[in-house]
């Protein structure tokens, strides 16, 4: 269910508590009022999605009440309670501006009709206006910047892939853009007039995870105070992106992999069996088989989610894109603030050039604002580059670049594939590409070399000749 509360404003404590019960049983979250008075008060708090007013009341009506809520708030649904047989009552309210009304006295049932009658409603509203706002640019390949070969390849399989159900595992550093190309291959996709969901995994203790995955029902654990959907339901229909995916527990993997597998959960608390149809995306940084092979990730469930693999390159391995994105940020930043920018210099085009950029597109959007918003004049003259990333050493390790602007997981991750990228790629040179000699001098299989290759982008035919 929403978070958001249903407001139910009646002078009568009976009839108030009688529908705060009903609304309950079935998971929804209520607040109450006894006057109209009272009831703006608490729509002026937020966090009300539909108001169930009496209409007689001393004081203020019901149509009163809701003619005042609509002055500020004109998009809260709003029904109307009358006496039995007052079918001019009723229809002088929906000519007012309220959504749906009911007589009294009514069953539980003819209350829970109404309610999610008008709640669906409000729900497709809600849907096509989000929509709408999206139509023309945002979710669209116009939003992710590039030229490169490497991320042309990514769009072309997003093209391919996004009619179908297939579950997608997007890989690459921090800042590469995992999200949007998610967002992209759902709005792309049939299931584009859905939902799309997002949940940052990494971000979760368990116990909230599994409440926030698969919901929890009333009284399950301290605080429950009502039945509440998880991301599953909620996406039913959609797709759901599982953000930071190698950051879950074993418990957790357990419980994820059962969802995938049987296509139903269960609501922490709960018996019953529910079906969801779901389309699902997930993102990491993580090396998902190094932590299958250390065993800190199930190998049943990265082969449940790898069915098809989107590693994408960080921006130091699509440097023509640089130019690009500076442009493009400069223009984000104008339409923003109304400023008059016309572009950078040079020089500071050079420096962002010849910059290491450990953030990846994250950490340049981040140093065009600022560069932008301290530019006194039209062109931006210079920006603030960490010295220490500057022209870094090209083929040689005897040092390390430590990546101090992430956190400690992210930046021990961005060593990790540093290394092995350029170890990798050292050994291909030395054995002119011939992948059988590479894995025996790493002592591994050519399986496993083979792969590692996959994973950083690595073609043998670009070695033959070095």
């Amino acid at each position: 269910m929403s978070d958001l509360m249903i407001l139910v404003v009646d002078d009568q404590e009976s009839h108030r508590e009688l529908v705060r019960s009903v609304l309950e049983a079935n998971g929804y979250s209520v607040a109450t009022a006894s006057s109209g008075a009272i009831a703006l008060q608490r729509v002026q708090q937020g966090g009300i999605r539909l108001v169930l007013t009496d209409q007689l009341m001393p004081g203020m009506s019901g149509v009163e009440l809701m003619q005042q809520i609509h002055g500020g708030r004109p998009d809260l649904p709003v029904v109307i309670v009358t006496a039995h047989g007052s079918v001019d009552s009723a229809v002088n309210a929906m000519k007012a501006g309220a959504i749906d009304y009911i007589q009294k006295p009514f069953s539980p049932e003819e209350l829970m009709l109404v309610v999610r009658r008008v709640l669906e409603r409000q729900d497709l509203v809600e849907e096509v206006r989000t929509l709408r706002e999206r139509v023309g640019d945002p979710y669209r390949f116009e939003r992710i910047i590039s030229k490169s070969p490497k991320m042309l390849e990514i769009f072309e399989m997003v093209r391919n892939l996004a009619d179908l159900d297939t579950t997608v595992l997007i890989t690459g550093e921090t800042g590469t853009g995992k999200e949007l190309v998610a967002s992209a291959i759902h709005f792309h996709s049939n299931r584009r007039d859905q939902r799309f969901v997002r949940i940052n995994c990494g971000a979760l203790t368990e116990t909230l995870l599994e409440s926030e995955l698969f919901g929890h029902e009333r009284g399950a654990f301290s605080g429950a105070i009502q039945a509440r959907r998880g991301k599953f339901e909620y996406a039913t229909g959609g797709t759901l992106l599982l953000d930071e995916i190698g950051e879950i527990s074993h418990v957790m993997q357990v419980k994820l992999l059962r969802v995938l597998q049987e296509k139903e959960i269960q609501r922490v608390g709960g018996n019953e069996t529910i079906p969801v149809d779901v389309r699902i995306l997930a993102t990491t940084n993580r090396n998902l088989e190094q932590a299958v092979a250390d065993g800190t990730f199930r190998s049943d469930l990265y082969y449940r989610l790898n069915v098809v693999r989107m590693q994408l390159p960080p921006l130091r391995e699509r440097m023509e894109d640089v130019p690009l994105l500076v442009e493009h940020f400069i223009k984000v930043f104008c339409d923003k603030t109304g400023r008059h920018l016309t572009g950078i210099s040079h020089d500071a085009l050079n420096a962002m050039l010849a910059y290491h950029w450990q953030g990846n597109v994250r950490e340049l959007a981040n140093v065009m604002e600022r560069a932008s918003a301290l530019t006194v004049g039209e062109v931006i003259n210079s920006v603030e580059l960490t010295a220490t990333q500057i022209q870094p050493p090209e083929h040689t390790h005897q040092g390390i670049n430590l990546p101090l602007n992430l956190p400690f997981k992210e930046g021990r991750q961005s060593i990790i594939a540093e290394f092995e990228k350029a170890y990798l790629s050292e050994c291909l040179r030395r054995f002119k590409g011939n992948v059988a000699h590479c894995a025996q001098h790493c002592e591994v299989d050519n399986k496993t070399f083979y792969r590692k290759m996959q994973e950083y982008g690595l073609d043998k035919r670009d070695f033959k000749h070095l």
